[in-house]
């Protein structure tokens, strides 16, 4: 039964090293007008993508709004830049230039992968015995341009793709004539992996090899002809070859079994293996697959398939692509469409209005113009940009670059449980990982114009006061600490009566900084109204919902979910103290800029000269300021 179509077609493309094929996905797995094209004919990717697009402006089709890429390359971020081949691109410029709502780049294999489950018999051929384990981990292989490497761990009820370059493992010789082969390989590259031989490239490579070891002159035969030369027969060299590869392909496909546990089996893809037909099912694949010594047993018990169906990798781009449009639908493919869920009963109801009309229409909500938004959420304008700054972005256009992060289709950064079960081990490894993924969200949404704010308010400070309670506390001291190494007036106070207490006593030029969460912001959002009647300057780092957020003359912003009822805010803490860090060097290096970074005598006993005039020379060659960006980089290389 035929499942109704789409509103609009869906692109999907699959991307390699030397064809790059386009189709038009006009229902669910309803494939159409599918056409391949060679990467060496085109400029770059657009222009590949416009060629294919052309050649439908006959058919009245409705105009294309979603789009998935699955590209034979490692996909983080935005940026993509093929390993195989010279085409780069940014995910986000291409969406705009191709005019499209929603754009999704995934690696490849990781796309391969996700079709695995719902291939039919059809759809694959099993090479040798053993059975798959349901629900058990599947493995991914093939070879093409390169050598892809993934696999499907099952997780509730679907299922998890690894996005991996275990093709780059090295390779390991099995025999003499591998041996030969590798040694051979050794004299024109410095590491021999995997990919270096199970590739178009590595056929070549290997029948390079073979030939050299015969004692017969260099023959430049590309893969292809190799291919049909052992295929057919015709040349012993190639049927050497190809043998060679088909056992190497065995070693490799082996390794990853035991490495994943693969006892759902193990699925070979890629432009090569599907193209051999019997050559492969007679080869030495199986034979070298199970040979693993005291694990042939379990080996034996793994069965292996070879993809036979041309549009796998269509299927699992169509699949991650429908998962995060139903998560766009459902508001929950956006971090900062989550942050306006959290902060919808602490809105007035006019910004209440506001934050429905962005829920129900994100990318509208992108695209149109202020008085479009105000008219459509039945507000004035100015309430549309109190909104935006209760959220803690500097107006509407900080908002729209926000937002626009969030719905650019790449894959989220999560967060793992520590459960009981847990090795010491294993809870460190998540510990570290959970503390990791929460920067890299931060850091993705640190606003530029608040951070120069805030370094230029300090940088004018004639006292820089830190208020924070609780386990927050040790912040502020830190940050007073630090302030105090370059040479700044600091104060630290965490008490909440002392805390009244300075507050009454604060003037002009004075900078008070405010840590906090928004659960325990009441008591700082009064110090912060105290200080701000005294002429005092507030700098808020804390929660985009949080009321201190809307009192700050400048407010950074910290999202992060923790239970403060069952555990102290760990990773919220870190957040916190690295933006404490940005301020620092950002302070530092623009005074360093203007007038030199100031030094005493206890400075030069305990090093803190030697530690800021690295930041200040930094700042004079960026003369005469120093930009956020700068100030970012900074950070990143690790200069501290």
């Amino acid at each position: 039964m035929s499942l109704p179509p789409f509103e609009s077609p869906r692109l999907l493309a699959d991307i390699g090293g030397t064809y790059a094929r386009f189709t038009l996905e006009m229902a669910p797995g309803e494939f159409a007008h599918t056409r391949s094209l060679r990467c060496a004919e085109h400029a770059d990717f657009h222009a590949a993508v416009s060629a294919f697009l052309s050649g439908l402006s006959d058919l009245g089709l409705a105009p294309i709004k979603n789009g998935a890429v699955a590209i034979a390359n490692p996909v983080a971020g935005d940026s993509v830049r093929m390993t195989n081949y010279h085409w780069q691109f940014s995910i986000e410029a291409m969406r705009e230039r191709l005019q499209f709502d929603h754009l999704m780049v995934v690696n490849d294999f990781t796309a391969l992968a996700m079709a695995l489950p719902s291939l039919l018999p059809t759809q694959r051929r099993q090479v040798g015995g053993g059975a798959a384990v349901a629900r058990s981990v599947i493995g991914l292989i093939g070879a093409g341009s390169g050598l892809g490497v993934s696999g499907l761990i099952p997780a509730d009820n679907g299922w998890i793709a690894l996005g991996t370059e275990g093709g780059h493992t090295s390779f390991s010789p099995r025999d003499a004539r591998e041996v030969a082969i590798l040694q051979y390989a050794w004299r024109h590259h410095p590491h021999v992996s995997f990919e270096r031989l199970l590739s178009g490239p590595g056929i070549e490579l290997t029948y390079r090899a073979l030939r050299e070891q015969a004692g017969k002159a260099d023959l430049a035969l590309e893969a292809p002809e190799i291919t049909q030369h052992a295929l057919d027969g015709s040349d012993p060299l190639c049927v050497a070859t190809l043998e060679a590869f088909c056992a190497m392909l065995g070693t490799a496909a082996a390794n990853l079994a035991v490495t994943q546990g693969a006892f759902g089996g193990i699925y070979i893809g890629g432009g090569i293996v599907p193209k051999l037909g019997d050559f492969f099912d007679r080869s030495m694949f199986r034979h070298r697959f199970e040979d693993k010594g005291r694990f042939s047993e379990y080996m034996r018990g793994i069965p292996t398939y070879v993809i036979t169906s041309p549009e796998a990798t269509f299927v699992g781009a169509s699949i991650i692509l429908a998962a995060q449009l139903r998560g766009l639908d459902s508001a929950e493919g956006s971090a900062i469409l989550s942050q306006i869920k959290r902060a919808l009963s602490s809105l007035s109801p006019a910004e209440q209005r506001v934050a429905n009309h962005v829920l129900a229409h994100p990318r509208s909500a992108l695209n149109d113009p202020i008085a479009q938004i105000a008219r459509a959420a039945d507000v004035s304008q100015p309430t549309v940009i109190r909104f935006c700054r209760t959220l803690g972005c500097e107006g509407l256009s900080d908002f729209k670059l926000r937002l626009a992060s969030g719905l650019t289709g790449t894959m989220p950064i999560t967060h793992t449980q520590v459960t009981g079960e847990d090795s010491m081990l294993e809870l460190g490894v998540k510990v570290l990982g959970n503390t990791a993924s929460a920067i890299l969200q931060v850091r993705d949404h640190l606003n530029r114009d608040g951070i120069d704010r805030a370094v230029a308010l300090l940088c004018a400070a004639e006292r820089i006061e830190f208020y924070a309670l609780g386990q927050y506390g040790v912040v502020a001291d830190d940050a007073q600490f630090k302030f105090l190494r370059i040479g700044m007036s600091a104060n630290s106070c965490t008490d909440p009566h002392l805390q009244q207490l300075a507050a009454n006593v604060l003037r002009p030029g004075v900078v008070a900084v405010i840590l906090c969460s928004g659960q325990d912001s009441a008591h700082l959002q009064s110090v912060a109204e105290r200080a701000r009647e005294r002429g005092a300057t507030v700098v808020a780092i804390t929660e985009s919902h949080s009321p201190l957020a809307r009192k700050a003359d400048v407010s950074l912003i910290i999202d992060h979910l923790e239970d403060m009822a069952t555990q102290l805010p760990m990773i919220s803490r870190v957040l916190h103290l690295l933006m404490i860090d940005i301020l620092v060097v950002g302070v530092t290096m623009q005074r360093g800029s203007t007038h030199g970074t100031p030094t005493t005598g206890a400075q030069e006993q305990d090093g803190s000269a030697r530690w800021a005039q690295p930041l200040a020379s930094l700042g004079r060659r960026n003369s005469p300021g120093v930009s956020t960006a700068s100030l970012l980089a900074h950070l990143s290389s690790g200069s501290r």
